[in-house]
């Protein structure tokens, strides 16, 4: 039975809640084996039948929103995935004056032209990659005044995501990544 690391969109912030510990029991309780979780930010490892990342994606979303009573997105990724994605962004180096860098995982691929309206972006102290179905983001700028924001990333790609810190990344790679 493959494993999975599935990341929540949007949970735990602005009266979104849904406690780690209950969407672990949830998850148990609706086909999915050996869930853990990884702070509160909504990222898990589990096992499942499901044969593919959508099929998993898809699961999830539909039994955490059922229980939490508002919509939640879920990015699925095998564990290889997150060393593979850790190492690809240790190839790109940091801009000088880079104060943060995130990762956006994105539900799937962006079309090419998509991509390269994202790495064109021109703003001052922010730059994007869009590695494969997932983007890095370099900030010198506070996170919170910057203009690439994760919902301006999604229009631009026409894709959902969910952003996570690259330490976290990091994380979850160490923990889980084969």
């Amino acid at each position: 039975m493959p494993s999975y690391v599935v990341l929540l969109r949007a949970v735990n912030v602005g009266g979104r809640q849904l406690k780690m510990a209950q969407a672990r029991e949830v998850l148990s309780g609706n086909g999915f084996e050996d869930v853990e979780s990884h702070i509160q930010t909504g990222n898990f490892l589990l096992r499942s039948a499901r044969r593919s990342d959508v099929a998993v994606e898809d699961e999830v979303a539909r039994v955490l929103s059922d229980h939490a009573g508002f919509p939640i997105v879920a990015i699925a990724r095998k564990p290889p995935e997150l060393t593979a994605l850790v190492k690809a962004v240790d190839g790109i180096p940091a801009p000088l004056g880079s104060r943060a860098r995130y990762v956006t995982f994105l539900a799937k691929p962006p079309a090419a032209t998509a991509a390269r309206a994202l790495e064109e972006w021109d703003v001052a102290g922010e730059r994007a990659h869009v590695i494969g179905k997932d983007v890095l983001v370099d900030f010198a700028v506070s996170f919170h005044q910057a203009k690439l924001t994760g919902a301006r990333i999604e229009r631009v790609l026409g894709v959902e995501g969910t952003a996570r810190n690259l330490s976290v990344v990091r994380k979850l790679a160490e923990k889980w990544g084969q």
